[in-house]
């Protein structure tokens, strides 16, 4: 179970808004979360993954407290273990698809399976600038699962992706999010993408 409790302060055009969501989610739930522009959904998952600090707020894993600030309590990124796939992807330009990979495990097994769940096995040796803006995705999503992380923040995840390609790997992905037992929370500006995946929603407004 993941508890969050946050408030944050925004910049928008209207002036100042306030983030705020309270909400619970269980271990192994997939969340879409939607909402109109500029209201802080990627603030939010940012929050939860120890980018950003919340002015005021609580967030707490199992039996282990990320943040509260009230007591002074700020679990650095590294510590919190998150896989977490950046709307701009956040690959590395002189990195290979293999190397982002070995980057994040040294498990090989594990690495080609999911290069393949990713059709991305014949591209290795790769760097970003020789690959599409759907197979940057990819690789971006296939590198936050190679921690097998518990928890999965992923930021508009399947936006550059064609709809075969977005059918086929939300398939695969499914699977994996069981195995992995991962409690997964999904961005999306087409919730309606996320249909039978996601079994639980937040609207952030």
């Amino acid at each position: 179970m993941i508890s969050v409790d946050i408030e944050k302060k925004l910049k928008a055009y209207q002036g100042q808004q306030i983030l705020k969501v309270a909400r619970q989610f269980p271990v192994g739930s997939i969340t879409k979360i939607y909402g109109p522009s500029g209201v802080g959904k990627t603030t939010f998952l940012k929050i939860i993954a120890g980018f950003i600090k919340p002015e005021k707020g609580v967030i707490k894993t199992a039996d282990i407290t990320w943040t509260d600030t009230g007591k002074g309590i700020f679990l650095p990124p590294q510590n919190r273990m998150t896989g977490f796939v950046f709307q701009d992807y956040a690959l590395f330009p002189n990195m290979t698809v293999q190397q982002h990979m070995q980057y994040a495990t040294d498990d090989a097994t594990w690495i080609t399976r999911l290069l393949n769940i990713g059709k991305l096995e014949t591209m290795t040796q790769h760097k970003p600038q020789y690959l599409s803006g759907g197979q940057q995705q990819r690789l971006a999503i296939l590198r936050a699962l190679a921690i097998k992380p518990k928890l999965l923040l992923m930021d508009e995840p399947f936006s550059a992706l064609d709809p075969e390609m977005k059918t086929a790997l939300i398939y695969e992905l499914k699977s994996i999010f069981k195995e992995l037992g991962a409690t997964v929370l999904i961005v999306s500006h087409n919730p309606q993408e996320l249909e039978g995946l996601a079994n639980q929603e937040l609207l952030i407004a």
